[in-house]
């Protein structure tokens, strides 16, 4: 059974860093598509980055530059070090596990990040 733990949320300033981890088990990212998404209070979950299999990153628009998406295969974890934050950064971010081949979405418990400005 695949579960996603997610750890590193919080609050912080406008302008600060904070990094989010996923563990995963009962698979590995470095075989799937890894991401975290969000969602914010009365909108719809967003996507925010997502590293493939072969490594190949992907960011929402609104992250670029100030957002990175990183795997450990040691670890078997997928990393979000998000810094230059900002308010709207505010939501609850998840986790995601995206069997390509299966067509398979698994998603973590969700972690919030609280921005203050």
């Amino acid at each position: 059974q695949v579960q996603l733990v997610e750890s590193g949320g919080g609050l912080v300033q406008a302008g600060g860093s904070l990094r989010l981890s996923c563990a995963a088990s009962g698979t590995t990212f470095r075989s799937n598509v890894g991401g975290w998404y969000r969602q914010a209070p009365g909108k719809q979950r967003e996507l925010v980055a997502t590293i493939s299999s072969g490594s190949s990153t992907n960011y929402a628009d609104s992250v670029k530059g100030r957002f990175t998406i990183a795997r450990d295969n040691f670890k078997n974890t997928v990393n979000l070090q998000m810094n230059s934050l900002k308010p709207e950064d505010t939501a609850v971010y998840y986790c995601n596990l995206h069997m390509f081949w299966a067509g398979t979405d698994y998603w973590g418990q969700g972690t919030q990040v609280t921005v203050s400005s």
